[in-house]
């Protein structure tokens, strides 16, 4: 009973509906969420540098994501062919086509010359 009349005498005083005095679903659905960060983990599959997989989550929505190899365990062949892979493709230079015209400007002026 002493509860109950305490509970009445604060809701009476308390103009405000910011100060709750119980937790329940409607503060719940006023307020916002508690955490600093509205964090979203995304299910992705993790495949290691042997073969294997695993399932983690990750904050990306990705669906496969690949560990680094370590260079420092590969063969001499296996580093220069991944030093190649890395280095910058050189792009083939374009060769321009020179096209021949036989266009000459005198046979046309005589449609833009004023009579």
């Amino acid at each position: 009973l002493q509860a109950v009349v305490t509970h009445r005498c604060l809701q009476a005083t308390s103009t405000f509906h910011t100060t709750v005095f119980q937790s329940d679903s409607n503060r719940t659905c006023v307020v916002r969420f508690g955490r600093q960060k509205y964090e979203r983990m995304y299910p992705v599959l993790l495949v290691r540098p042997d073969g294997s997989t695993i399932n983690i989550r990750y904050k990306e929505p990705r669906r496969i994501m690949k560990m680094p190899v370590d260079i420092t365990t590969l063969s001499e062949e296996e580093k220069k062919i991944r030093m190649r892979k890395r280095e910058p493709k050189r792009a083939a230079k374009q060769k321009l086509d020179d096209f021949e015209d036989d266009f000459k400007v005198d046979d046309y002026s005589k449609f833009w010359k004023k009579k």
